[in-house]
């Protein structure tokens, strides 16, 4: 991919992405305002947390990762007819395991409901409603993995605007749901169920058209024994710990939630969302850009253009990811209290969800950077490394976890609060770890002229957090929701502004973002 591409194409990415948050933060605000915090809105995020958590862990993460520096390579070295072939084999059997998997789920879903929420076992209504929306939502997971795979391909291509829009369509299913069919139902919440299902085959669809241009549209058929089926299977499954310990962190949250007071799988879920705010619209979005880049870069063995990439990659995330961290660490109450602050959602919801946010918010930067860390080395088809420092993460975790929980419990604060914590603690160990062995390779590393960026981003950063302190004082905590909102608006806005032009006065430019 050309330099001047990778700018506009992050760009791309980021649009639509910023397009499907914006609707996932209506989506929240409806799904929370209709059915409050706690109760069957718990039941519903358990049911729904499985395969979004096996999408990201399986489809985005770990495939999307073997698939796409294996199919580059192809592009380089082989004809159309190949890559056809590739495609065929590598569809059909992700059909055949991921149709196999889904089976199985909906025959045990009681059982997988107690692996993942044992504190439900106490609560049997909970439970059952738990276990239907499971079987409703989990073909989600068949059909959002075929769309990943499309995706993959039309990425490597340089085709990103199909695959950045196609969430859209889950938040459009669900706010109509929502609205619309929820009444229907004699359980409201199972309307949720439905549209997470219809929502994962639409984006499917939206991808066929794209990959009939490219001549990609051919027929599944299995056959394991294909060299690159054989290769990617290789790189998948030790990838499944590397590339998605955020998502196993988050979920094992859930566990611990679940045994926890009613509503505080909601207040994590809440906080989750708003925490992946900027790690979708900046952390995701170059993620998905660079990795084609950088698997180019090796098969043709530039060893100058593949460090470039990452270092315009980690400019552009701490840009933002710095600043957006601290923000939604100032503003955690307000923001929520804007926000969801509705209906069913309550003032002690906001409060506890903020808490959580607050807990979550300095993680932003680790979470961002573990996006543009990972993929140096599944471009170089490395897994063992990011899977050794996966494990690692995944276990500190579980450590920070019990002992950030021990210190909430002592200081009588709400628990859930410190999980959040505890998922801050383990991504600043998975992207640190990374980088240390970026850095030991030679692979990467921030170089002299880092020095000086860190001091602007962290003075700008400095500027940005005295202000929104200084505003705090004036947000219309009792007012209606639309002045709340316009309030946070205004607020967001003067901090952006104050940030960036500090940022210009101590010497940055625009310029500085460029690729090379």
């Amino acid at each position: 991919m050309a330099k001047s591409r990778l700018f506009r194409s992050t760009m791309v990415v980021s649009s639509m992405t910023m397009l499907s948050r914006v609707l996932g933060l209506v989506r929240d605000i409806v799904l929370l305002g209709v059915f409050g915090a706690g109760g069957l809105m718990d039941a519903f995020l358990v049911a729904f947390k499985i395969p979004n958590f096996l999408r990201r862990l399986f489809a985005e993460g770990a495939f999307s990762q073997a698939f796409v520096p294996v199919l580059s390579e192809y592009k380089e070295k082989y004809n159309l007819q190949q890559v056809q072939l590739l495609v065929s084999r590598t569809s059909g059997a992700l059909l055949l395991i991921l149709s196999m998997l889904t089976v199985v789920v909906i025959l045990l879903a009681p059982w997988v409901v107690t692996l993942f929420a044992p504190g439900f076992a106490d609560q049997p209504d909970k439970f059952a409603v738990t276990a239907d929306l499971l079987r409703l939502t989990f073909p989600y997971l068949l059909f959002i993995s075929m769309t990943a795979f499309a995706s993959g391909i039309l990425q490597s291509y340089g085709r990103f605007a199909a695959p950045a829009f196609a969430p859209v369509l889950l938040n459009l299913c669900m706010i109509g749901a929502a609205l619309i069919f929820a009444p229907m139902f004699d359980t409201p919440i199972m309307a949720l169920g439905y549209a997470v299902a219809i929502a994962g085959l639409l984006q499917f669809l939206i991808q066929l058209p794209q990959l009939w241009q490219q001549k990609l549209l051919v027929a599944p058929k299995v056959d394991f024994r294909h060299e690159g089926v054989k290769r990617i299977l290789k790189l998948m499954l030790p990838a499944i710990f590397g590339v998605s310990v955020t998502q196993i962190n988050l979920l094992l949250n859930t566990v611990f939630a679940s045994l926890m007071i009613g509503g505080s799988v909601s207040w994590l879920y809440a906080a989750e969302r708003m925490s992946e705010l900027p790690l979708g619209l900046i952390g995701v979005a170059i993620g998905t850009v660079i990795l084609p880049s950088l698997s180019a870069s090796e098969a043709k063995k530039d060893d100058v253009t593949f460090k470039k990439t990452i270092d315009w990659a980690a400019r552009l995330i701490i840009l933002v990811g710095l600043p957006a961290a601290a923000a939604l660490f100032v503003l955690s109450d307000v923001m929520m209290q804007a926000l969801f602050l509705r209906g069913e959602f309550l003032l002690r919801d906001a409060e506890m969800s903020g808490l959580a946010l607050r807990s979550m918010a300095g993680g932003i930067l680790g979470f961002m950077l573990i996006k543009i860390f990972a993929p140096a080395f599944f471009a170089r088809q490395d897994v063992k490394t990011p899977v050794k420092i996966g494990i690692v993460s995944v276990f500190a975790n579980m450590i920070f976890s019990v002992l950030f929980i021990g210190i909430f419990y002592f200081f009588e604060l709400p628990l859930h609060g410190g999980l959040a914590l505890a998922t801050t603690g383990a991504a600043f160990v998975n992207a640190g770890l990374l980088y240390y062995f970026l850095h030991k390779r030679g692979i990467f590393r921030f170089d002299s002229h880092w020095k000086k960026l860190f001091a602007q981003f962290i003075i700008a950063t400095s500027a940005m957090v005295a202000v929104l302190y200084l505003m705090l004082p004036y947000f219309p905590t009792d007012s209606a929701q639309w002045r709340r909102l316009v309030a946070l608006l205004i607020i967001c806005v003067i901090g952006a502004v104050v940030y960036g032009v500090v940022l210009l006065i101590t010497g940055f430019r625009p310029r500085q973002l460029k690729h090379g």
